[in-house]
């Protein structure tokens, strides 16, 4: 062999080392599980009632962030696991919340509403045809050309399919009227077997409190072991959405708020070392890695600042809706001008104005002055000014903002005031102030550590592609923590 073979065999022998060893290093399974409404503050004060396998194991054992945030506003479920599964804001993804107003019907549309798609199990047709760019789980099937088993298991329809993605096997979420677990014939024509004999058996029988809490979790389990998940060489990946929302509870005439967050953070510990326990006894401790991270909001039962001399109020946005229109009537002609409103969003009638030859911006500019003149309003946005926002307070609205689907008028409610919507029984409190939770990395490879540094969650999503060697979703330009 002359010196030209042996250097090029070399090579092809170090490439060949570098290319298994990365395969060695990527997770049989990563399991990615996000948790509505958890509370930094809320693990640490009630951390003297947790065992010892939850939250204190994976937070003295992992890689925990402790500054996490989001790089948008308004935050809700939808929208952070959406932005958690793409690694961008609603701005790119389209996804600005649970629903918004379909500008055809104009009527209230969820997220995932797709009437092309009937429902398994459920009469809800659904896909998630609303994301607007590629997901996480999405890049996973490109890079293992469908190789890769992908699961989404959630108690809410939204976060369910959200957190599938437009490629996965399987997106599975509870029924809100039978109270069984359902899907869409998006994502199989057929139900499997072992989820309709799951259904069977979990509905017989009286069960604890704990034991309906941990539905989720056993089916979870069950998954792994009926699909195979983690046994090979190619990266499979499990999304679960828990949840941290506190309830009053049935049949107790003391309803302290107090007790019963005590008592969702308790099961909550249990549900997470039991589902991380589990699995890592199925797949290999060294096989697995769990990303677990938070929704970055909090519905809390409303305050009565009233009594305490506090200023507040209720803002009717479906009125002053109506109020608008009649302004703009009186300026411009009689004519329907507003089309409706959901969330803290008004919809013009754009096809309208056009047709009217009227400037839109024009039409913009006098109703931001007329309803910054109403009481409870702080600030009015357009969807006009917003693409060319500056200010960090205005590009977070603007990263929570999408054309497609959102309004054309933006307002900001006062925080302590209660917007309220008599059209759609939309109905909670305004409040401005900060959630702060963690992102937890747990499992193979990672050290005990914590890192006070300021990280957003759009950071989630090239993490995990990092770790398993794949590219970032399509609309991701953050980069990975490491």
């Amino acid at each position: 062999m002359n010196r030209r073979q042996f250097t090029s065999a070399l090579i092809a022998l170090i490439a060949t080392s570098v290319q298994a060893q990365m395969a060695q290093q990527a997770p049989r399974l990563v399991v990615n599980i996000a948790i509505d409404q958890l509370s930094s503050e809320y693990i640490e004060q009630f951390a003297p009632y947790f065992g010892t396998n939850g939250f204190k194991e994976l937070m003295q054992n992992g890689t925990v962030f402790t500054n996490v945030s989001y790089s948008f506003t308004p935050v809700d479920r939808a929208s952070a696991i959406a932005s958690i599964m793409t690694g961008t804001s609603p701005y790119y993804n389209g996804v600005i919340g649970t629903g918004w107003l379909d500008k055809k019907t104009l009527r209230p549309v969820s997220c995932v509403d797709d009437p092309a798609y009937p429902g398994l199990y459920t009469t809800e047709s659904s896909s998630p045809k609303g994301i607007r760019t590629s997901t996480i789980t999405d890049e996973l099937k490109v890079a293992t050309q469908g190789k890769a088993i992908v699961y989404a298991i959630a108690n809410q329809q939204d976060a369910a399919i959200l957190s599938a993605g437009h490629d996965a096997d399987g997106a599975l979420w509870k029924d809100m009227y039978s109270g069984g677990w359902c899907s869409s014939t998006y994502y199989m024509k057929s139900a499997p077997q072992w989820l309709d004999t799951f259904n069977q058996t979990s509905g017989k029988g009286k069960k604890t409190e704990f034991e309906q809490i941990t539905e989720l979790t056993n089916l979870a389990i069950l998954c792994i072991e009926q699909i195979g998940m983690g046994h090979d060489d190619v990266t499979d990946m499990l999304n679960v959405t828990l949840d941290a929302t506190v309830r009053k509870q049935k049949d107790k005439k003391n309803n302290d708020w107090t007790a019963n967050a005590i008592q969702t953070y308790i099961n909550l510990d249990r549900q997470l070392a039991d589902l991380v326990a589990t699995i890592q006894s199925k797949v290999g401790r060294s096989n697995v890695v769990f990303f677990i991270t938070a929704t970055g909001h909090q519905d809390i039962p409303a305050d009565d600042y009233a009594q305490h001399r506090v200023p507040t109020g209720t803002f009717y946005i479906n009125r002053t809706a109506n109020l608008l229109n009649m302004y703009l009537g009186a300026l411009y002609g009689s004519d329907t001008y507003v089309k409706g409103c959901h969330g803290n969003h008004i919809y013009l009638n754009v096809e309208l104005i056009e047709k009217k030859r009227l400037k839109l911006s024009e039409i913009l500019q006098t109703s931001q002055s007329f309803l910054l003149q109403c009481e409870g309003i702080i600030n009015v946005h357009t969807s006009e000014r917003l693409l060319t926002a500056s200010d960090p307070r205005t590009e977070m609205i603007r990263n929570g903002f999408n054309a497609n689907v959102g309004g054309q008028l933006l307002i900001e409610v006062a925080p302590g005031w209660q917007l309220h919507n008599e059209t759609t029984n939309e109905h909670y409190q305004v409040d401005a102030r900060i959630v702060h939770f963690p992102l937890i990395i747990f499992g193979a490879g990672m050290k005990a550590q914590r890192i006070t540094t300021p990280v957003t969650v759009d950071r989630i999503a090239p993490t995990i592609a990092s770790t398993i060697h794949i590219r970032a979703p399509n609309a991701c330009s953050s980069s990975p923590l490491f």
